[in-house]
């Protein structure tokens, strides 16, 4: 069994101790050397089977300028995928400039496709109808648009977006008229993207997906003389949220994926692979550090945090499992089996459900396991509740990168 990256971490009662005392709880904690170790696991992959490739750092998954401005000074050659207006800000303040940036929304507003259009970033369409939206802004010189190939893949249905219940991309049957479309408008340079899942395992699924893909855009030249710059296949590299899954090996990912590339393209010019990671970048590298309220022995035995749905939804949203330890005891042994909540007024207020727990007291410190990705990005303010600070850790060395919000915040914005 592969112990958790961040386990000595939470062995360290005395560190999460003073964090909890300097910054409060519940608080959003990041490792900047595992951050940084992902990134460069991805980026040696890539550069052992690919000769031209670009990482577009995949903001939703956490858009802290902090986060991202060490990415970025570590690997300069980092983009970013972006899916609002924000998160182009957030890119900016990174100092990622964007035209190293993929935009890839849907059902945008005018406003959405003018500020991407303004930005010089490169355009990823949803529909055709989004590029006839578009057209009312101006032609841009490059488009891409996303590909649903019929077929997804994640670990729940929820963040399965690709196949006929997906609302996003392109059907596979209209592809072509999509890019004809493009073409007639006078669009002069093309790429593509396909994102098809979340969360993803297996590590034969990529280079399966890649040669849908390139069975596509085979199609698109037959038919149109269209060569694609770029080829993108998306994100959804998944990370172990449970003991015993194995984590994606991505030298072997990026060979099966660069052989299927080589194989299709032979002596023609190959266009080059772009990826757009999330979670495998930050997913792991981010604990959250919360506070036991209260035990309850009712029907069941409760135990309550300082920090529930409002602070981390992906267990209320998906019924997502995260690993969860007592701080400094991170292997006590499992004492009760209880459920796990928060302090919001829903029943669906569950980070976990039926969970073997060792025995805590009030006050304790509790860890939740890899909320680096979907964390704090996906964090509310339901029943009023602020959110929640965030910190960089560097060895012994701790850095405040978002202040905690306060409830003086949530209201600052209105009219009384």
């Amino acid at each position: 069994m592969n112990r958790h990256p961040l386990y000595n971490l939470i062995q360290n009662s005395m560190m999460m101790t003073s964090l909890a005392k300097d910054y409060g709880t519940p608080l959003y904690i990041y490792s900047e050397k595992r951050l940084l170790a992902n990134l460069d696991r991805l980026n040696n992959a890539l550069k052992t089977n690919f000769n031209k490739y670009h990482i577009c750092y995949a903001l939703k998954a956490n858009s802290n300028p902090a986060l991202i401005t060490k990415m970025k000074n570590h690997l300069t050659s980092l983009g970013a995928d972006c899916s609002s207006p924000g998160e182009l800000r957030a890119a900016k303040l990174a100092g990622i400039d964007h035209h190293e940036c993929i935009y890839t929304g849907n059902y945008e507003s005018q406003e959405d496709l003018q500020a991407a259009y303004n930005s010089g970033c490169h355009i990823n369409l949803d529909d055709i109808t989004s590029f006839h939206r578009l057209t009312k802004i101006g032609i841009p010189d490059e488009i891409s648009f996303r590909l649903n190939p019929g077929f997804g893949k994640g670990t729940f249905s929820q963040i399965i977006t690709a196949g006929k219940n997906a609302k996003f991309g392109v059907p596979h049957y209209d592809i072509v008229n999509a890019y004809r479309t493009a073409k007639n408008a006078g669009v002069k340079r093309f790429g593509i993207q396909c994102m098809t899942g979340s969360g993803i395992l297996d590590p034969d699924y990529f280079s399966a997906l890649m040669k849908d893909i390139l069975k596509n855009t085979n199609i698109i030249h037959q038919e149109l003389g269209i060569r694609m710059d770029y080829i993108s296949l998306g994100g959804g590299f998944g990370i172990p949220y449970q003991d015993g899954e194995t984590p994606l090996d991505f030298d072997r990912v990026f060979k099966e994926v660069g052989d299927v590339f080589s194989a299709h393209f032979k002596k023609d010019a190959i266009p080059s692979l772009w990826i757009e990671p999330g979670k495998s970048v930050v997913g792991d590298t981010g604990l959250l550090l919360t506070k036991v309220t209260g035990i309850k022995k009712s029907y069941k035995t409760f135990i309550g945090l300082d920090a529930g749905m409002e602070s981390l939804m992906r267990p209320a949203l998906y019924g997502a499992y995260h690993r969860i330890y007592k701080v400094g005891e991170p292997g006590a042994k499992s004492t009760n089996i209880v459920d796990i909540t928060g302090r919001i007024c829903e029943n669906t207020d569950r980070l976990a459900v039926d969970r073997p727990f060792p025995k805590v007291s009030e006050g304790d410190l509790i860890a939740i396991m890899d909320t680096g990705a979907y964390g704090y990005a996906m964090a509310h303010q339901f029943n009023t509740r602020p959110r929640p600070a965030e910190v960089l850790i560097n060895g012994d060395q701790s850095h405040l990168i978002r202040k905690r919000e306060t409830i003086q915040d949530i209201f600052r914005t209105c009219d009384v």
